[in-house]
């Protein structure tokens, strides 16, 4: 049976790639990042190690030990962590984050792959087991933008699209052809709140991928935790770009989407 390994954040999407692996008759390994990883982990996995992220060496000698030759980042990561993960951390943590150009997540994410690499391990697109969570171009919602939404939504995915280019973040939030906010360092919840208490209701949301998006590390994601705070923040829609992005309990997202009066269009 073949064994594949998973770098575990935040979320749901890490046991839908366990699920998705087991149903494909591979083994799991997870290397689960403590604070972030959920602990139903352990219910799926066949072996969890849990680890601070910046315990580098420790995470390489697993690897080493579990004959890990393919393995999957898959999970949320706080964009601050490259902050707070300093204090502690090993001595080839702090070594590969000073080497860096810059911090921005690919940055770093090229230089874990670089390193993993080394040591005969295949970072593996993640395409190959979630690739039935991307929708294609549609109106996922009963509830249909108007006319004013559909303007925004034009608005924003363009908006968008060069914020992503700079690698400055994925979301953008609009009202009547003006940004409201951006998503940065801070995440996409965070700019969700912000705008409301800027715009008040009625705002759109709309997150792309990256124009250059590696499908095997960061790949946008939405799910019932998005909607639930755009419900709260009484947002009128969500947009996202089709193809290239997860969206997790899919047939929640949509029921609770209707609910509260909020079109989702993947275009």
């Amino acid at each position: 049976m073949a064994k594949v390994g998973l770098i575990a954040g935040g979320g749901t999407l890490p046991i839908e790639f366990i699920l998705s692996a087991k149903n494909l008759g591979e083994k799991v390994v997870v290397f689960a990042l403590n604070g972030m990883a959920s602990k139903e982990l352990e219910k799926l996995a066949d072996r969890v190690y849990w680890l601070e992220i910046n315990q580098y060496k420790k995470f390489l000698f697993l690897l080493l030990k579990e004959r890990i030759r393919h393995i999957a980042l898959v999970g949320k990561v706080p964009k601050n962590v490259v902050y707070s993960s300093s204090e502690g951390a090993d001595e080839e943590y702090v070594k590969s984050l000073g080497g860096l150009p810059d911090r921005k997540d690919y940055s770093i994410l090229e230089e874990v792959t670089r390193h993993l690499k080394k040591i005969g391990v295949e970072v593996v697109d993640n395409m190959r087991y979630l690739s039935h969570l991307i929708p294609e171009k549609s109106l996922l919602t009963d509830t249909q933008p108007d006319e004013m939404t559909m303007e925004d939504i034009k608005f924003g995915y363009d908006t968008a699209k060069r914020i992503a280019g700079m690698d400055i973040g994925q979301t953008v939030i609009v009202k009547h052809k003006a940004v409201v906010a951006v998503e940065a360092m801070e995440g996409t919840d965070a700019a969700i709140e912000r705008a409301y208490d800027i715009a008040g209701e009625d705002c759109v949301m709309v997150k792309v991928s990256r124009p250059d998006q590696d499908m095997r590390w960061d790949v946008p994601t939405i799910g019932p935790d998005t909607i639930k705070l755009l419900a709260r923040s009484k947002y009128s829609a969500l947009a996202i770009e089709s193809g290239k992005m997860y969206v997790v309990e899919k047939e929640r997202v949509i029921t609770e989407a209707d609910a509260a009066g909020i079109s989702i269009e993947a275009i």
